[in-house]
């Protein structure tokens, strides 16, 4: 017994072995296997975007997942793991502070989800819910437990949405009208814009921003900085101010799209006031001249109207006609689109309404891009 007791003695005192971290490989954010969807601003091995609806995606070997991630304010990401993006995120996260560490997935993660033996490689697609008024995300590093593969390119098809607080998503989680404005509550995934881009399995180009008009934006606000001079931004980068941002470049994109669509001027129509007509339609064909510039004569532009005010719809038909471009067309939706059930905040489409205004648009897409329509469900 003695002798027992001296031995558990003698291992008291021993140094315990120490446990050795496992090994993780550091990828800079900018490395070109991470493929990002959106307008961004690559520094050195830093990478900033504030559109909303921008997203990454990573391939990977290994059980663990995590970024460096600074942000200005603070913004809402959906993520995936080893799926499609579908209306339903795998998780949300947020994103606030300087060089703050977010694991995505650790290996408890991974083994919950696929126990002792999951994929060797997995896939992770990281959304921007929030719109460029919640701040500016610099993804810094990625951070695996093996190594960075190349992950799925910019798809072939892809359609570019230009809009406003519709666009953005701003409150379509909600599902009562009376509701307020909450970040937590905007999804860009949620919007006819992601509901088209899942639909035709296309990736999307959002360029959106709340209160965001034509000649006039929500309430008068930024007079004389419309969504047609914040459309040559690389950075949306906050509502209160005038951005003094680089400016975009069609040659920065892999795959340029192969139709737009806009979707602004009830802001215009606001705080029942309605703009002079003749400027109106001058500034929605300048907003035309600019996207024709990018991407050329031919490519295909959808002009939608909103519901806010029955005249709305005859200033955009009319902009549309007026501008003498190929292939420019006009969609208007009328007060019925939605009903009180289908509203989110502040009257805002919740994602029923979302859908409902999808399967007005899909056809319109199809036509004028040759897309064909099939019986997939849109969701």
């Amino acid at each position: 017994m003695k002798k027992y007791l001296a031995l558990l003695l003698i291992m008291a005192c021993l140094p315990l072995a120490a446990k050795k971290d496992p090994v993780r490989i550091v990828t800079p954010a900018s490395c070109e296997r991470i493929v990002y969807v959106g307008r961004t601003l690559v520094e050195g091995d830093q990478v900033s975007l504030d559109w909303s609806g921008s997203y990454l995606r990573i391939a990977f070997r290994g059980d663990y997942l995590a970024m460096k991630v600074s942000d200005t304010k603070k913004n809402y990401y959906n993520v995936w793991l080893d799926a499609e993006p579908g209306p339903e995120a795998d998780k949300v996260i947020s994103t606030f502070g300087k060089d703050s560490l977010v694991v995505l997935y650790d290996e408890a993660a991974f083994k919950s989800r696929y126990g002792k033996k999951g994929p060797e490689v997995h896939t992770v697609c990281i959304q921007k819910r929030t719109e460029g008024e919640q701040g500016l995300t610099t993804f810094s590093s990625f951070i695996t437990a093996g190594e960075i593969l190349q992950a799925e390119p910019i798809r072939p098809r892809v359609i570019e949405f230009i809009g406003d607080s519709y666009t953005c998503g701003y409150g379509s989680e909600n599902s009562i009208a009376t509701d307020p404005f909450k970040p937590e509550t905007e999804n860009q995934n949620k919007t006819y814009a992601a509901i088209a881009g899942r639909y035709f399995d296309a990736d999307i180009y959002v360029i959106a921003h709340s209160g965001m008009g034509i000649i006039r934006n929500y309430n008068s606000k930024l007079k004389g900085y419309t969504m047609v001079q914040r459309y040559l931004n690389v950075f949306d980068n906050g509502f209160d101010e005038v951005p003094q941002a680089p400016k975009w470049t069609a040659d920065r994109m892999r795959v340029k799209p192969a139709i737009t669509v806009i979707y602004l001027g009830a802001n215009d129509f606001s705080v029942s006031l309605q703009p002079i007509k003749k400027n109106f339609i001058k500034n929605y064909i300048t907003l035309l001249k600019e996207i024709k510039a990018f991407y050329g004569e031919d490519h295909p532009i959808l002009c939608l109207s909103a519901k806010r005010d029955p005249e709305l719809g005859e200033y955009v038909r009319d902009a549309a006609l007026e501008s003498g471009m190929k292939n420019v067309e006009f969609l208007g939706f009328s007060p019925a689109v939605h009903s009180s059930s289908e509203l989110g905040a502040s009257s805002h489409p919740s994602y029923a309404g979302h859908r409902k205004l999808a399967y007005a648009v899909i056809p319109y897409i199809a036509t004028m891009t040759g897309w064909p329509l099939t019986d997939k469900p849109v969701k």
